[in-house]
């Protein structure tokens, strides 16, 4: 009852202290990219003009630096961005000559399914495969899968991403290699999901190797605990004591480490959306980066740094709930 007590004080000053902290680390983000691009040797205008920045002139180029604002001071651009931002106006991206707005409207949900897709298969496949290798731990399932997750933790996302282009898409024809639907059809469900496949399972397989490691460790662990023994003494059979005892406090460590991954995930998805030419925010950051569109850049940079940081919030959260015997101490 005591450690319940502790436990229900410390989760909520816990997620107080983390709230209290997002804002201060998002204002020194946002600053700091800022300042940052001010010194970057790069063009913002080579990003504008594209090929007629050879062709235009130097006049033509100091006019357009002056239209755009881009010679003022870094914490001049800084101060009307936070300007922009309070008053709900994102402003205008220049790489895709649209207001940031509509552009996050456009883009997030498809990044968001993308996401969604392929940690729900990650997370399902490293259960289902970490909780069969840690019962069996030594056995020749567990060394191959073990064996096969060392392997894969080695390969960039890049790397899948181009191996099962190479595989499913041009070599044995069953998937399309990029983009969301077929050139000149209307997106739907039917080719929305054929054009998913491949992008999602090269993110899925870059995040799984450190999920299931983590739950096959867990689990064999636990497996030794007496409260495993206790139950199976009691004649309980093995199927069940997966379910009831060893599973459940194997989840805590299991979330602390996705939640640890959620910045790998967001690098991960840039990386498969730019080979797959898939229409997310995330390839729109690269492309915001390599042309130093601020108004687009910045609100990408902020919003993918509170977006890691609450998430690994609901995970440490998570695991406080689920594991009684960690402490929330803020």
């Amino acid at each position: 009852m005591g450690r319940s007590r502790v436990r229900g004080r410390g989760l909520p000053a816990m997620v107080g202290w983390r709230l209290a902290a997002l804002i201060p680390v998002l204002a020194a983000v946002s600053a700091a990219l800022f300042a940052a691009a001010a010194v970057s040797p790069f063009d913002p205008l080579v990003g504008y003009l594209g090929a007629r920045y050879e062709t235009t002139s130097a006049a033509d180029r100091a006019m357009l630096t002056d239209q755009l604002g881009l010679d003022a001071s870094w914490y001049q651009l800084y101060g009307r961005w936070i300007g922009e931002v309070f008053s709900g106006d994102l402003g205008v991206s220049r790489g895709f000559a649209q207001p940031v707005n509509t552009l996050l409207a456009q883009r997030i949900p498809w990044t968001m399914l993308l996401v969604f897709v392929a940690m729900s298969v990650a997370i399902i496949v490293a259960l289902g495969a970490g909780v069969w290798a840690g019962m069996r731990r030594g056995g020749l399932i567990d060394r191959l899968v073990t064996a096969s997750c060392v392997v894969m933790q080695g390969l960039p996302p890049f790397v899948v991403s181009l191996a099962m282009i190479g595989l499913f898409a041009v070599g044995l024809g069953w998937l399309p290699p990029a983009g969301l639907t077929d050139a000149g059809a209307q997106v739907g469900f039917g080719q929305v999901a054929r054009h998913l496949v491949l992008p999602a399972a090269a993110l899925a397989v870059s995040q799984v190797p450190w999920l299931l490691l983590a739950v096959r460790e867990s689990v064999s662990g636990n497996r030794g605990e007496d409260f495993v023994v206790g139950a199976a003494t009691r004649g309980i059979d093995t199927a069940t004591i997966t379910r009831g005892h060893i599973l459940p406090t194997s989840l805590a460590p299991f979330v602390t480490i996705l939640g640890a991954r959620l910045p790998e995930v967001v690098v991960g998805a840039v990386l498969v959306e730019e080979i797959f030419s898939w229409p997310g925010i995330a390839g729109a950051f690269v492309q915001s980066a390599k042309n130093l569109d601020m108004a687009l850049l910045a609100v990408l940079t902020v919003g993918t740094t509170c977006a890691v940081m609450l998430g690994s919030l609901l995970a440490d959260v998570a695991v406080v709930l689920l594991d009684p015997r960690v402490r929330a101490d803020g």
